[in-house]
């Protein structure tokens, strides 16, 4: 029998184990077959009527004249959707389509063409790999040489999105993973969001990302933080249970169309010389393809790294080190030596991950309880609920002096806590917070819990890297922790990263054209940023594949395009991690609007479903219904109060309309969620609607503002700079502003404008040099490059204003 085919440790239950039978006519064991499919799958019904797919795997062994093959009908109990209609979509072929395939085997009697009884073995399907799909344009003879369009490296937040918005884009696209079983892990905490993280989850879900969906059939608790704070910080967050969130993750991508998962390891990317091309924008090198560690060479045009941590790491855990980008996985090697030799500067990050607990070892009766809010706010506006019914709850406790004195005895036993190296400012280890805030006397502590059916307790707020026999004595002095069992010590990671100011805003390299960085390879910390950046990486990766023009989000348009902005133009020195507190236009890009504000965009850019679309649309016409009727509506403070919205008035006979309502002192958006008004039927208008459009009328008039100044800032993004732009010929610019502009290479004016070092005067020089000198292509005409002054320039005084009017 083939090579591929192995039996389980343990068989199936019912009936009992026995032997290996050929006459058995029940499941007789548990396999796993790789192999290729011998007949596509076919639509069956049973003798009862019920539905089942039906399909061949053959599967080869030994080699030359010893070469034989085994064949495996294959039965699939998949009911109606998604995942069935992508089963029916496999292709047979021995050259096109790979399976690994999990089920339960039995032996079975058929007739054969020539009236004769015979047995086969048959397999009832519990899990399938597509481990290699075909190229969906190709049609035999004629094949494209180049298989893929897109190649992701790494299949983590970055590279999970990455990869879906590329399939989503047209672009035929690769993901290659050293562990299909690790698709979208989460590596640290269980949970996702926070302020500012939860704005980009939700810009994500606003482009058709993955992530606010998984999270919302994943979560175990939902909850938006800084609730009592206006609108424009507030912060959607959510508990996930992970290996519910790595399942549907694997699902949806799986079966992803144009998109396929291989296999693999990538140890080098493959260029190319660039420099006659006219569109090179100073690119001297472009991708031609990636070396898979075991020497094949796969080509294509477009590539994405996103390798997390995995990039050189080395794990941490008091005086021990050794290479691992995760507890347990093998770091990668070979893609830092290529990345230096084609001449970008490296440099190396930290980050650090706490112990695990046992849940049942901790005193939960002597905890402070934090629950969820009820209900639940989903992260998708594709969904009105989310699936967790009873949400789980997190508990608070705190550090305290002799936990502290623990950390101080064993500072000299650990080697993560150098400080040539920086770890994340905003999420720092325990020995970290000792160290900054040594007059603290405690620090808070959150016990997650890290599924339903999961008996592993994560402490956030415990990072650390002490000596594993410390972290234990450590834990027990914690309230709630006295008897606690740590089931994996905390360790740290180091890691090598990429100075990201050798981006361009789509994320694509300004040295090598065609390929893409994203994630924590470009110096930032968290899923949601690396998320962010992988769906952005993802879309130009996947419109440059097809000619198609990149795209950018402005510093007004997404929190998105703030972390990019900021990691392209200034660069790291630490884990970078968003903050609401970055944004000059959090009022007007907030976390409830994300939809309106990229949705329409992303359908001009081709990479949102009809579902979406639809769901969008149906939304903006709701939005724009309930404000006419509030705008409409006119009641006394006395019929307003009565209908919900508390008001008090010293003129208790003036009639004021919705707008007026809601905008006065005392008044919450919560307050229109649950009032009683004509007209306004909670079927028509559901909660979420109601609390957006409060949230909208209360800042209507401050959004006039931001509007002018959102517009100014693009008028400068505008104002387009070379990639090749000689700065030491633009006289007037000292040594020091040379210096910086030449090695961020700013896009634009603004960006000049953002550079660390670059004087107001400075930056009239550059408008004038551009003015007189440069020209840039928008639309198909030829134009001058600094039109007009644009407005945007604010800390630029009289005289360089004068300057500049005279440039």
């Amino acid at each position: 029998m083939s090579a591929f085919l192995r039996t389980a440790s343990r068989t199936v239950a019912r009936p009992a184990a026995r032997t290996f039978s050929s006459t058995a006519q029940r499941p007789i064991a548990r396999i796993t077959i790789i192999g290729n499919l011998a007949d596509a799958p076919e639509l069956r019904a049973s003798s009862t009527g019920r539905e089942y797919l039906r399909y061949a795997v053959a599967s080869n062994s030994g080699q030359g004249d010893n070469r034989k093959t085994s064949w495996f009908n294959v039965h699939c109990f998949e009911p109606e959707g998604r995942r069935r209609d992508f089963f029916q979509s496999l292709s047979k072929g021995t050259d096109r389509t790979m399976v690994m395939v999990e089920g339960e085997a039995s032996m079975a009697n058929y007739v054969d063409n020539e009236g004769k009884t015979r047995q086969a073995l048959n397999v009832t399907q519990r899990n399938i790999e597509v481990l290699r799909r075909p190229n969906p344009n190709a049609s035999g003879e004629g094949e494209h040489q180049q298989p893929y369009d897109v190649i992701v490296i790494g299949g983590g937040h970055a590279g999970s999105e990455a990869c879906a918005a590329a399939a989503r884009a047209g672009a035929r696209t690769a993901l290659i993973t050293p562990d299909i079983h690790n698709l979208g892990v989460c590596s640290c905490n269980p949970s996702f969001g926070g302020i500012g993280k939860g704005t980009i989850l939700r810009e994500i879900d606003a482009l058709d990302g993955l992530a606010g969906r998984i999270i919302d059939k994943a979560g175990v608790q939902f909850k938006v933080l800084n609730k009592r704070k206006g609108p424009a910080v507030w912060g959607p967050r959510a508990q996930i249970d992970r290996a519910l969130y790595k399942k549907y993750m694997r699902d949806e991508l799986e079966s992803y169309p144009n998109l396929s998962i291989v296999p693999g390891r990538v140890s080098d990317i493959v260029i190319a010389d660039n420099s006659d091309d006219p569109a090179a924008d100073g690119a001297k090198n472009k991708i031609t393809g990636v070396r898979l560690e075991s020497g094949e060479v796969l080509p294509t045009s477009q590539v994405i790294i996103t390798t997390g941590t995995f990039l050189g790491g080395e794990i941490h855990i008091g005086l021990e080190a050794y290479p691992s980008g995760r507890m347990g996985e093998q770091a990668t090697f070979g893609l830092s030596k290529s990345l230096r030799d084609a001449g970008f500067q490296l440099g190396r990050l930290k980050t650090g991950t706490p112990p695990r607990l046992a849940k049942n070892s901790i005193k939960w009766d002597i905890l402070e309880e934090q629950l969820g809010d009820n209900p639940p706010i989903p992260f998708s506006y594709l969904n009105e609920t989310v699936s967790v019914q009873d949400q789980l709850p997190c508990f608070a406790t705190y550090t305290n002096q002799a936990t502290h004195n623990v950390v101080r005895a064993n500072l000299d036993k650990t080697i993560h806590i150098r400080e040539t190296v920086k770890g994340p400012r905003y999420c720092p280890s325990l020995e970290s917070k000792i160290i900054r805030f040594g007059d603290r006397e405690r620090h808070l502590v959150w016990l997650e819990p890290e599924g339903f059916n999961n008996d592993v307790i994560y402490p956030n707020g415990l990072s650390m890297t002490v000596p594993a026999p410390a972290q234990e004595q450590l834990l027990r002095t914690i309230r709630g922790l006295e008897d606690v069992v740590m089931l994996q010590p905390g360790y740290g990671v180091e890691y090598d990263y990429v100075d990201p100011r050798s981006l361009k805003r789509t994320l694509e390299t300004k040295a090598i054209r065609g390929l893409f960085l994203a994630g924590q390879i470009n110096g930032t910390t968290g899923y949601e940023e690396a998320a962010g950046q992988g769906i952005i990486a993802g879309i130009n990766a996947g419109r440059a594949a097809l000619s198609l023009s990149p795209i950018t989000l402005s510093r007004a348009d997404a929190y998105i395009g703030i972390m990019i902005d900021d990691l392209v133009t200034k660069g790291v020195s630490e884990p970078y991690r968003m903050f609401t507190s970055r944004s000059e236009f959090r009022i007007s890009a907030r976390a409830d609007n994300a939809d309106a504000r990229l949705t329409p965009r992303a359908r001009e850019w081709g990479i949102i479903s009809a579902r979406r679309w639809t769901q969008f649309t149906d939304d903006a016409q709701r939005i724009a219904d309930l404000k006419k009727i509030l705008r409409n509506t006119l009641l006394t403070p006395e019929a307003w109060t009565t209908a919900g919205i508390p008001l008090t008035a010293k003129d208790p006979s003036k009639r004021r309309d919705g707008f007026d309502a809601l905008r006065m002192p005392g008044v919450l958006p919560t307050h229109l969620t649950t009032a009683n008004l004509p007209g306004i039927d909670p079927l028509d208008f559901p909660a979420r609607i109601r609390e957006r459009v409060a949230v909208e009328v209360v800042y209507e008039p401050y959004l006039k503002f931001q509007e002018a100044e959102a517009a100014r800032l693009r008028r400068d993004e505008d104002m387009r700079l070379p990639g090749d732009l000689d700065y030491d010929g633009i006289k007037g610019l000292s040594l020091a502003e040379v210096g910086v502009l030449k090695q961020a290479r700013p896009e634009s004016i603004a960006q000049a404008g953002r550079v660390e070092g670059v004087t107001p005067a400075g930056l009239v020089k550059l408008l004038g040099y551009v003015r007189r000198f440069v020209k840039a292509e928008e639309g198909g005409r030829l134009w001058k490059v600094g039109y007009g002054w644009g407005g945007g320039f604010g800390g630029v005084d009289a005289k360089s204003r004068l300057a500049a009017s005279e440039v």
